[in-house]
């Protein structure tokens, strides 16, 4: 399907010759020729968007004006309030957020035809890959059979949710889907899928040159920026408005610069980089910001580790973390068996049009810091939050008052005192607590690591922390040393490269022979498929009340996530997963304690197996080959025989099957009306939550599994599934019953309102302790709208658009907190649900909130103006009433609009309705 450029572009439409191939591309030369403004100090991030503006400038959803707004942009120091349309070229999914996206398409062709439209107005626009990476759990480990028989038990748990995706393949033009066993989506997007410079013709039948872009439905498409091509993650809705053709509103991006200088040192990895990196930028504050990477460090910096960097731009708040284009990039893509032809289009255009970086590279940037990468140290993060740094040497230490915490332990007792020398001597009162393991000759204590994981897309596209990995796996093997029996190891690989590549150097056999099988191609521990402990550590974790701990080479470890077992979860590099696996206690310090002894005895320390930068530099550049990439991508889309067994039935609507308990017709569109409302005040309007701060998007809508007890089991056992067969609200997303009665059912959540109570409880209008489902049914079926309260940066983490759909279908009209993350903000808005923020000195502790109290929300109707300050009158339980000032959040008048329709979906609906008539 061909792009559809402006028809006001020919002032700066000019032409490429590559080789022997004439191509058009838009010139920001051309467009400071024409008097358009100085784009000359531009940081190359912004440069990308720019051009979407010439490309697309069509004297209405872009004009003149918002051109010269990023001249404006530079002149002013890196700010402007300009609103602007952008248009990325692509759509990226994986299958939890991909299978509701499908889903909510299918809704909106019946939708459609019930408002006298064609199914077929319902289709994508832009190119979509949908990678399922999301579904494969750890059931089996350790063994040469795991892989097979997580695969198989994956297919018999998502058969329904593979049917539905192979409908949705063979029902929409422009969508494609990457069979299960393959990698994870972003090392697919990364090492496959991205051109840094794309290609396409346009409505005249010409072939045009431009950058690479996309937006994702999971946060981390930002890992992509390593590679030049500007994405990021942004909510199901809010992909499938832009599937379907509806621009991003969006605000030009203050842009900060991160210099990099120097080069690592030796015993470092680019995951201790990231790890500081993430710390400096969650100290500085740039959400909603793009993060743009520079200075001469990135001479020395591989492309793989700038994956890294950019890949967890989540977890720094950013909304991306951009590497612009130079000799590295050309690297990459010939080394990924990327067309040499379009190598030479990427060099050629980037060279032509700003897009490379050189030696004085030097633009405006709204802020900077800056790090050199020489005084980098071994770190790990956690114990649940990324941006908790914590150097090496120091994790020990860390870990003992993270206990002392848990414990109530203080400075009377000494536990502080204790903490400053590390791990307290017997002799003194130690708060960590043992407990024996039934049946087996060994006893867990608070530290015990019994996960570890060397899985997601952050670190296993690096081959050199995965050539680390597996050296120390070789070294600890012939040293005749193995995990501690307690530990869960995994080893799951983002793509079929990786196995490749370590095979091939020989090393598989060694991560094997100390339990770091092969367990699966998917995102597994990260995103909270660990799959079940062995019943006897899971039992004695319960009754004694462990910390029990899990290391991952991930880049989530919030609270809850990694596993119901585990408390204290921690991300490190894939050398360093191993080395805990062999240690087996997050107590040890491994910068100076051994961490095991060899076959002979003898005492073993992380350096005796700590590989050198020439070793693993070495292996690299001989296993990390061209022919392996091309090689296995070879039949990406084809998929294994099970895939191709998967039938597939329907036309262009999807006969929805009434006995699923994973597909479900969701309520959004249907009996919609073809005008849309307006937005109304809110009166009268009761608490559902009361909610601290960084409540992360798994907080309100997790992944991971659930017990019969909740009100997501109690549903699915009413239908007979047994709860073996549960699988995970990950997994689920695609019925939103399921999905409503999940939300804010996180077991680590905290409702303040509840004093001591942990999990996704509130108070009912009765003011009983009831689940938040069964309370905010109750209060629908009273007809009383609510809203949620909460602290600083609500939201933060995954893009899951189901944070945002279950609020919706709970019956919350608001949300009230002191700052967004980007993405839930946005997908809020895309949901109906508006967010507002306090404003002045007001916070829920201020207003000394308990839960009791109503609120009114007035001036919204009319013509509110966004970003409007409105009066809000709380009304406590005595009676007595306090009227404060909240900001709207509705940032622009598009967000307004998909307010007044609904939603984003909803707009978007009936705007191809009437196109229909």
């Amino acid at each position: 399907m061909p792009i559809t450029v402006g028809h006001d572009t020919a002032r700066t439409r000019k032409t490429l010759q590559v080789g022997d191939q004439s191509l058009a591309y838009y010139s920001i030369a051309a467009a400071e020729a024409a008097g358009l403004g100085d784009f000359s100090r531009l940081p190359i991030a912004l440069r990308v968007v720019l051009e979407n503006m010439l490309r697309y400038e069509d004297g209405k959803t872009v004009v003149t004006d918002d051109i010269k707004a990023f001249s404006d942009w530079a002149a002013q120091g890196g700010q402007t309030a300009r609103e602007i349309a952008y248009r990325p070229a692509r759509v990226l999914m994986q299958d939890f957020t991909g299978v509701p996206a499908v889903v909510d398409l299918a809704a909106m062709r019946d939708g459609i035809e019930a408002l006298g439209g064609k199914a077929s107005q319902i289709n994508p626009l832009n190119p979509v890959d949908l990678v399922i990476d999301h579904s494969v759990m750890i059931d089996e480990f350790g063994n040469p059979r795991a892989f097979q028989m997580n695969v198989d038990r994956e297919y018999e748990r998502n058969m329904e949710r593979y049917q539905f995706l192979k409908w949705g393949q063979s029902a929409f033009e422009n969508f494609r889907v990457v069979p299960p066993g393959t990698g994870i989506c972003h090392q697919v997007n990364l090492e496959y899928l991205a051109q840094t410079v794309w290609t396409d013709t346009d409505q005249n039948g010409e072939t045009v040159a431009y950058p690479d872009t996309l937006v994702g439905t999971d946060s981390h498409t930002t890992m992509i920026n390593g590679v030049a091509v500007l994405g990021w993650g942004v909510g199901g809705i809010e992909a499938e408005a832009a599937m379907l053709g509806q621009p991003i509103s969006m605000l030009i991006p203050e842009v900060v610069g991160f210099e990099l200088t120097g080069a690592m040192v030796e015993g470092t990895t680019g995951t201790d980089l990231v790890l500081k990196v993430v710390e400096m930028l969650r100290a500085k504050g740039v959400v909603g910001k793009f993060v743009e990477f520079y200075g001469d460090g990135l001479d020395n910096l591989p492309l793989a580790d700038r994956a890294t960097i950019a890949n967890m731009a989540p977890e720094y708040g950013a909304t991306c973390g951009f590497f612009p284009i130079d000799d590295e990039t050309l690297r990459y893509l010939r080394q990924t068996g990327r067309d040499e032809n379009r190598i030479k289009l990427v060099e050629a255009y980037a060279k032509e049009n700003g897009f490379w970086r050189t030696p004085d590279y030097a633009p405006v940037y709204t802020d900077t810091l800056k790090l050199d990468m020489g005084e980098i140290v071994p770190a790990v993060s956690g114990p649940k939050r990324p941006q908790d740094y914590v150097a090496l040497d120091q994790a020990a230490q860390k870990f003992f008052e993270v206990v002392s915490e848990y414990r109530g332990e203080d400075e009377g007792n000494g536990a502080t005192a204790m903490a400053a020398e590390g791990p307290a001597p017997d002799a003194l009162v130690d708060p960590r607590k043992t407990q024996k393991v039934e049946g087996e000759d060994y006893a867990l204590r608070d530290g015990s690591v019994v996960i570890a994981s060397i899985t997601s897309c952050t670190n296993t596209s690096n081959p050199y922390v995965m050539i680390g990995a597996g050296l120390v796996a070789k070294k600890a093997h012939e040293l005749g040393m193995t995990r501690k029996p307690w530990v869960k190891t995994s080893l799951a690989p983002g793509s079929q490269v990786v196995s490749e590549y370590l095979e091939a150097a020989g090393l598989q056999e060694h991560l094997d022979a100390i339990g770091f099988n092969l367990v699966g191609y998917g995102c597994t521990t990260c995103i909270g498929n660990s799959g079940p402990l062995q019943k006897e550590i899971s039992e004695a974790i319960a009754e004694g009340d462990l910390v029990a701990t899990s290391v991952l080479s991930g880049n989530r470890n919030f609270e809850g996530r990694i596993s119901p077992d585990v408390r204290a979860n921690y991300l490190a590099s894939p050398p360093l997963v191993v080395v805990y696996a062999l240690a087996g206690d997050m107590n040890i310090d491994l910068t100076r304690d051994p961490i095991g002894q060899d076959k002979d005895g003898k005492d073993v320390y992380m350096q005796d197996l700590w590989p050198s930068q020439q070793e693993i530099a070495a292996l690299v550049e001989q296993t990390v080959t061209r022919e392996a990439f091309r090689e296995k991508y070879a039949d990406v889309f084809k998929g294994d025989e099970k895939w191709r067994e998967v039938e597939v039935s329907g036309g262009e609507t999807y006969d929805w099957p009434e006995e699923s308990t994973y597909v479900r017709n969701p309520p959004y569109f249907q009996g919609m009306s073809r005008e849309p409302g307006r937005i109304e005040d809110i009166r009268g309007a009761r608490m559902l939550a009361l909610l601290g701060d960084m409540v992360t998007t798994d907080h309100i809508s997790p992944a991971g599994s659930f017990k019969p007890d909740t009100p997501a089991g109690q549903y699915l056992t009413e239908r007979g599934v047994q709860p073996r067969d549960f699988n995970s609200y990950g997994s689920r997303r695609g019925n939103h019953e399921v999905m409503m009665r999940g939300t804010f059912a996180n077991i680590r959540i905290r409702n303040e309102m509840l004093e001591g109570v942990e999990g996704g409880f509130t108070k009912a209008p009765d003011g009983g302790t009831v689940p938040i489902f069964d309370a905010a049914m109750a209060w629908q079926d009273k007809g009383v709208p609510l809203v949620v309260v909460a602290g600083e940066q609500y939201g933060a983490g995954s893009s899951r658009d189901w944070a945002a759909k279950g609020t919706n279908l709970l019956g919350v009209k608001a949300v009230i907190a002191e700052s967004y993350e980007r993405i839930h903000r946005s997908n809020l808005i895309g949901m109906g649900v508006i967010p507002f923020e306090f404003t002045g000195e007001d916070t829920r502790k201020t207003l000394e909130l308990t839960g009791d109290e109503s609120f009114d929300i007035t001036g919204l109707a009319g013509d509110m103006k966004p970003q409007a300050e409105v009066p809000c009158t709380i009304t406590y339980a005595d009676g007595s009433t306090k009227q404060i000032t909240l900001k709207s959040r509705i940032d622009t008048a598009v967000e307004k609009e998909y307010v007044e329709n609904g939603g984003v979906l909803h707009y978007v609906l009936r705007n191809l309705a009437r196109n229909a008539a």
